[in-house]
């Protein structure tokens, strides 16, 4: 059983920054893809970034040099780094771990707000 929790969203000036964290717990077997995705009422959950092994990544355009997905092996932890915050990253982030391909694992959300 694995389970995700998820911490450090808040409330940001415009310009400022955030790290979110996604804590993992449990049992997983194979190869592990982890990532940040975002989601608005009436929207599309959308994926913010996501890295497999030590350091392949992929971003959406939208946050290209203002995010930074990072993973500590050690403390079985996965973070986004956010900077350069703008008030259409305003939602709610879901961290979200996709294991040995067939097991797909979310967070609870967590609310980032961007706003002066």
């Amino acid at each position: 059983q694995v389970q995700l929790t998820e911490s450090g969203g808040g409330l940001v000036q415009p310009g400022g920054s955030l790290r979110l964290s996604c804590a993992a717990s449990g049992n997983m077997h194979g190869i592990v893809i982890k990532g940040w995705y975002r989601q608005s009422p009436g929207q599309s959950r959308e994926l913010v970034a996501e890295i497999r092994g030590r350091s392949t990544t992929n971003y959406a355009d939208s946050v290209k040099g203002r995010f930074t997905i990072s993973d500590d092996n050690a403390q079985d932890t996965v973070y986004l780094q956010m900077s350069r915050l703008e008030p259409e990253d305003t939602t709610v982030y879901y961290c979200n771990f996709k294991i040995g391909g067939i097991w797909n694992i979310w967070g609870q959300g967590t609310q980032v707000t961007v706003s002066s």
